[in-house]
């Protein structure tokens, strides 16, 4: 088991070696605000979509297709008991607040953090279950998580749930994963380039923002809900998923997944909807530097 946490923290402090380019870029006025906004619609419109095609380009085989079934199923169940229980144990008296904690606990960092965790413990085969994980959260942030920040049902977008960077690239992707030929290398290379991003850009656009964070939290609530979004949430799943006797690959891609920290749509959320923001981005800023300690370890067992 040491030996598996030695591998995944020594994959997590790669990035954030590279977390702390974003820092030093942010320091230094290398990198501008207006450019890391173009840089990470970059990343979400173009960078994302590639990587989960390109997760998707291989040999039809009806035991991938299964798995990927099981992958859709267990990130609905996982949506589903985090939002229970979120609802059930997170409760603040500040209903701002509160909207921002349950969020945090239901929703981790799926892209940025884990698809490139993913990539380099478990490769292609990891990023394929992965990706499947990141269609189903963006479904459920744009119903549920648009509900919770904004409390109204009004809120929500049948356009953004269906037609996003996340479920356009899944569809894309399953299309090429059961078509009966193979892409030509034309468009798999380019496709492989723009892959390869998905690692040190994501990284430095987090180390950017936590450069500008503040790390001050208050309030039991909010320590609650960061050791449920790092620690008890991915334990119980871990526990859940074995019991059922889940495939290694597709439960290790999945506990990456939900062993991330807060995600940074959670701020986007809140500055959008009112919540309180200032909380938002420091408990983005603080769990995601947490994670460096907890992520090993959690990702270790499961390995």
């Amino acid at each position: 088991m040491l030996q598996n946490i030695s591998l995944v923290a020594n994959q997590v402090l790669i990035l954030f070696i590279l977390i702390a380019i974003g820092v030093i870029c942010n320091k230094t006025k290398l990198l501008k605000g207006s450019t890391i906004k173009q840089m990470t619609d970059f990343v979400l419109y173009i960078v994302v979509p590639a990587v989960i095609i390109n997760s998707f380009n291989r040999e039809y085989n009806p035991k991938m297709l299964k798995g990927l079934l099981v992958a859709f199923g267990l990130s609905f169940l996982s949506f589903a008991i985090n939002i229970i229980l979120s609802r059930l144990l997170i409760k603040d008296k500040d209903k701002r607040r509160e909207r921002v904690l349950q969020y945090g606990a239901i929703y981790s960092n799926a892209g940025f953090m884990s698809l490139p965790l993913q990539q380099a413990i478990l490769g292609d085969k990891g990023v394929f279950y992965g990706a499947v994980f990141i269609a189903v959260y963006n479904i459920i942030n744009w119903t549920y998580g648009v509900v919770l920040m904004s409390g109204s049902l009004k809120a929500v977008s049948l356009k953004k749930m269906l037609i996003n960077p996340g479920i356009i690239g899944t569809v894309i992707g399953l299309i090429f994963f059961i078509i009966p030929f193979s892409l030509p290398q034309v468009i798999t290379a380019p496709l492989e380039y723009i892959s390869s991003l998905n690692t040190p850009i994501p990284m430095v656009i987090i180390g950017f923002h936590l450069a500008n964070s503040s790390f001050k939290i208050k309030g039991f609530s909010a320590y609650f809900s960061m050791l449920f979004r790092l620690v008890l949430s991915p334990l119980l799943f871990l526990a859940i998923f074995r019991l059922m006797g889940i495939e290694k690959v597709i439960l290790v891609s999945m506990i990456i997944a939900l062993s991330a920290p807060f995600a940074a749509t959670n701020t986007m959320f809140s500055q959008k909807f009112d919540a309180d923001t200032p909380l938002s981005a420091s408990l983005v800023s603080v769990t995601t530097l947490i994670s460096i300690i907890t992520m090993p370890v959690i990702i270790g067992l499961a390995l």
